[in-house]
């Protein structure tokens, strides 16, 4: 374990994917999310009746938070240029003759348009607007009512009899900063852990150092426990700097899920570094094994259903998803850390880490003993 120790902190490639580059990466994805919220959105506003309920309905959607009126149109054309050239993300159209619509109790309809190929503004420009012209034209009826005599409670219970109340628990205020940052320096940590394992056992071969480490033992479990130990120390560094440093930073620190969070952290280190070692053991190829780690981590962010929820995938990618011990990970972090549940709830998670641990370690014992026998068997000769 010290000689492995002293291996993580001498050599690049070692040094690089564990100390160096996730601090980095780790601030730069907080500094991403700073704003915290998307707002004020540049929107065009096309107004043919120029009325006093197209001039309300305006002045309330330019108060509300996810909206700028930034642009004056007086065409689809128009509206579909400004899109092309990136200078609006939406447009509201009010059409001729709306207000006198409404009075003569005719429906009148009011154009949304959105910028699909981009989805998160699209729908905070929906959600805002659609809140606001909901709430306008019930306003404009409620208006009406009260001048035709009826009292402004009686008026307001015709109008609207069920009242929608709506509670959002854990991230109540739809904080980027909040929901994104966390998930993605916890994948950034999978990924450095999973491509540094991957050298631990082959890097020895390639570097001429194996005669070196057989004078301390020639047990596959004794190198591979220690070597596992000396990384997963590298892995506490990490999380100390994560959970005192970069949260706090950010305003993402949790102290009452801090043991909850290290103790899930500790099972998928465990489990990433068992599975880098058993690639490590099964080939001498560096290349290969570097690729095979980058391809199987690369895309854990997108299979893990944090974006997308797995059930709505395919039966094969839900498959690749459960292979992947970040999956798991993050099924349980959301429950400790976001909604900060007792241990217990993550049962199902811890338990699924500990077959990778199960799994990948005794693969990695058997397959370096034969590559140590092969060797000592060789080298007699």
């Amino acid at each position: 374990m010290i000689r492995e120790w002293k291996r993580i902190f001498s050599i690049p490639n070692f040094y690089v994917i564990l100390l160096v580059i996730p601090p980095i990466i780790f601030l730069f994805y907080g500094f991403i999310y700073q704003k915290q919220f998307a707002k004020e959105l540049p929107m065009a506003v096309w107004d043919e009746d120029q009325s006093q309920v197209s001039r309300m309905l305006t002045d309330m959607m330019e108060h509300n938070e996810f909206i700028q009126f930034t642009q004056t149109v007086h065409s689809n054309a128009e509206i579909e240029k400004l899109m092309k050239e990136g200078k609006i993300f939406g447009a509201v159209h009010f059409p001729k003759n709306m207000e006198s619509d409404v009075k003569k109790n005719h429906q009148s309809n009011i154009t949304l348009y959105t910028n699909g190929a981009y989805l998160v503004p699209a729908k905070m420009i929906y959600k805002g607007a659609a809140e606001v012209i909901i709430k306008g034209g019930l306003a404009v009826v409620l208006q009406k009512a009260e001048k035709q005599g009826m009292s402004a409670e009686k008026a307001n219970t015709l109008i609207q009899p069920i009242k929608l109340n709506t509670t959002t628990l854990y991230n109540p205020d739809f904080n980027y900063q909040m929901y994104l940052t966390p998930g993605l320096i916890t994948v950034g940590l999978q990924m450095a852990l999973v491509v540094a394992s991957v050298l631990i056992l082959n890097l020895e071969f390639r570097r001429n150092t194996i005669d070196e480490l057989f004078k301390i033992s020639t047990s596959s479990s004794q190198i591979v426990v220690g070597k596992m130990l000396a990384h997963l120390c590298i892995s506490w560094i990490l999380f100390v700097l994560v959970a005192y440093v970069v949260f706090p930073v950010y305003e993402l620190g949790k102290p009452k899920t801090d043991f909850n969070f290290f103790l899930i952290y500790t099972l998928m280190s465990l489990a990433c570094i068992g599975i880098g070692m058993m690639l490590s053991a099964i080939s001498n190829n560096l290349l290969f094994v570097t690729d095979v780690a980058l391809f199987f981590t690369s895309p854990a962010f997108v299979f893990s259903g944090f974006t997308f929820p797995r059930w709505a995938m395919p039966w094969y990618d839900r498959f690749y998803a459960d292979i992947m011990p970040y999956t798991h990970f993050l099924d349980g972090f959301i429950k400790l850390y976001f909604m900060e549940l007792p241990l217990s709830y993550a049962t199902p998670e811890i338990f699924k880490l500990l077959v990778f641990i199960g799994i990948t370690f005794p693969l990695s014992i058997v397959f370096f003993q034969k590559k140590v026998n092969q060797y000592l068997k060789e080298n007699r000769v």
